[in-house]
């Protein structure tokens, strides 16, 4: 069988490793995969199946006019016509949908193309909220509801898709609805029954919906003798992890800012991949570190710690405390989220109420 992966990334991230694991899976069973991917590079083990969707040049282009005109998911018009051609003559049987933003395609000719193959299998892994809302890929923080009948006056028009002036989240809604429903044969998936109870009250609700834990790679993320500690100095301190691919008020950022003010000089707070930016103005006892695409270096990192802590409240499911705790540490994460449900499955960690006092009590509980 010939399968076709999308998603934004290929081999690095949460999700770009969630389709290259997917692909070795298939592989062993005696299928072709190819994984198209719109963004960034791609490790080298990986590329013998990796097919670019557009370049750099697209990916930005794409980008200034969604800040623009608020339409991500409906530009990329000359870079996804030329990835449709090539995908006519790969001619998948099964076509594996992820992530879909990103800037890098353009959903009226990806759906369109899908519509006119009634005999591909599409299955589709919703990492988080987007397919189904008219601009935001979670909507929990403000307790949004619009995304159940029809969004409009989008609250988070000023946040990722980021828009500049426009709110056309209306009219994406809508866009989105007509795309994304009356396909044949398709299968959601979902990391987290948290996830799963969205899903049914959206108008993807027609779908049949299979609840899979994402799975990681304990070949990478084991226990890992490493030199970290004495590479930052940091031999006598009680080490507080956090990791996000995007750091943000719905991450926890400003959370762990708040634990630092709180915290003694015998623990550490370290933070991993925040942009130079977030760096700069940090308080002294949190060391700040770029994101790593270096799989083996994060199961290191989370080794080497006390404690993860994942202050999320937006996660689909959270790879970064499956690794964590894939690694032998034990996280602290919040309720009602998905994480919690997470926690509740492998156990090592607890569920706290959200808030930054009741991370450092948890943590001083532990630790």
């Amino acid at each position: 069988m010939k399968v076709l992966m999308i998603n934004s990334v290929c081999g690095i991230r949460s999700t770009g490793r969630i389709c290259t694991d997917l692909a070795a899976d298939l592989e062993k069973d005696g299928h072709e995969v190819k994984i198209a991917y719109g963004r960034e590079s791609v490790p080298e083990k990986f590329q013998k199946s990796a097919v670019r969707i557009g370049g750099t040049w697209d990916v930005r282009t794409s980008g200034l006019k969604a800040r623009l005109f608020d339409n991500e998911g409906f530009n990329s018009v000359s870079a996804t016509r030329r990835f449709l051609k090539w995908a006519d003559e790969y001619n998948p049987d099964l076509l594996w949908l992820h992530n879909l933003h990103g800037y890098y395609i353009n959903l009226e000719l990806l759906f369109t193309w899908i519509k006119s193959r009634p005999q591909m299998q599409v299955k589709w892994c919703l990492h988080d909220c987007w397919a189904f809302t008219g601009h935001c890929p979670h909507f929990v923080i403000g307790n949004c509801q619009k995304w159940k009948t029809q969004c409009y006056d989008c609250p988070k028009s000023k946040q990722y898709p980021k828009s500049f002036f426009a709110d056309n989240s209306r009219k994406n809604y809508q866009k989105k609805k007509n795309l994304f429903t009356g396909i044949r044969d398709m299968t959601l998936y979902v990391p987290t029954h948290w996830m799963e109870n969205f899903v049914k009250e959206s108008f993807l609700k027609e779908y049949p919906i299979e609840v899979v834990p994402h799975k990681v790679d304990t070949e990478i993320f084991h226990p890992r003798e490493s030199d970290f500690r004495a590479r930052h100095g940091l031999e006598n301190k009680k080490i507080i992890l956090g990791a996000a691919t995007a750091w943000g008020v719905n991450k926890g950022l400003g959370d762990f800012i708040q634990l630092a003010g709180m915290l003694s000089e015998e623990y550490k707070i370290v933070l991993v991949g925040l942009t130079p930016k977030q760096m700069a103005g940090l308080p002294a006892n949190i060391l700040a570190l770029p994101r790593t695409n270096n799989a083996v270096e994060l199961a290191e990192i989370y080794t080497a710690a006390d404690v993860f802590a994942n202050p999320s409240k937006v996660e689909s499911y959270g790879m970064t405390t499956v690794e964590a705790i894939a690694c032998g540490t034990p996280a602290i994460v919040y309720e009602n989220t998905a994480c919690e449900e997470v926690i509740r499955e492998l156990g090592h960690g607890a569920a706290v109420k959200q808030g930054a006092q009741y991370l450092y009590e948890a943590i001083l509980e532990r630790v």
